[in-house]
């Protein structure tokens, strides 16, 4: 008769690889984080690893995976946020929460040194677009209610947001003293002064009548 397999239980075996994967490839390095370091961590045998990911690319590819999921469960969030404005800071806010796990800066790190594998690469591009897509969809129902700036395209208030977003992970891997906590109120205050609607600039003529 066959074994029954219980979801929850493999579900929650398979994320418990996946956090000990997270541990190891943050302190090691991708190359460094071998399989038998991440059992050790994981406190299982090989054999159940190797049940759950042929390969250590395709646990580091779990992780990638996670945060893209990540990006649906915060697309529902964000749905019941009125305030478009409120929901792009909402997505920030994410960001910053995110960053605060004291392994993000080492697995950034390890996932840059591999990034130009195709599968990793495959992986990297579906979560910027998975992002990409969440902001502009917030965007445009903020341009829509004129709460955010209406001046420049949905596409260039994207990129510019995920430019700053993407350059406070960047420093925060490279600058131990750049915390998540200290900083993220400035990449909010910032994300927030791109996009807010901007004054109308006096024309030369109303200015001189003003004078």
């Amino acid at each position: 008769m066959a074994r029954t397999v219980d979801p929850q239980r493999h579900e929650a075996r398979r994320l418990q690889i996946i956090d000990a994967a997270l541990t190891v490839i943050t302190a090691r390095g991708y190359d460094r984080a071998t399989t038998a370091a991440i059992c050790r961590e994981a406190r299982i045998g090989s054999g159940t690893f190797f049940h759950y990911f042929p390969t250590k690319v395709e646990v580091l590819l779990a992780i990638l995976e996670l945060g893209t999921d990540d990006v649906s469960r915060l697309r529902d969030a964000v749905a019941r946020i009125e305030d478009p404005m409120a929901a792009v800071l909402r997505i920030v806010d994410q960001l910053i929460e995110d960053a605060s796990d004291p392994r993000l800066a080492g697995f950034v790190r390890a996932v840059a040194a591999v990034m130009t594998q195709e599968r990793v690469a495959a992986a990297l591009e579906a979560d910027e677009r998975a992002q990409r897509e969440l902001l502009g969809e917030c965007l445009q129902r903020g341009q829509g209610a004129g709460r955010i700036r209406t001046d420049l395209s949905i596409e260039r208030l994207v990129s510019w947001v995920r430019l700053l977003m993407d350059g406070f992970l960047e420093q925060i891997a490279t600058d131990p003293a750049f915390t998540a906590a200290r900083e993220g109120p400035m990449l909010r205050e910032m994300v927030r002064g791109v996009l807010a609607p901007q004054a109308p600039v006096p024309s030369r003529s109303s200015a001189s009548t003003i004078e």
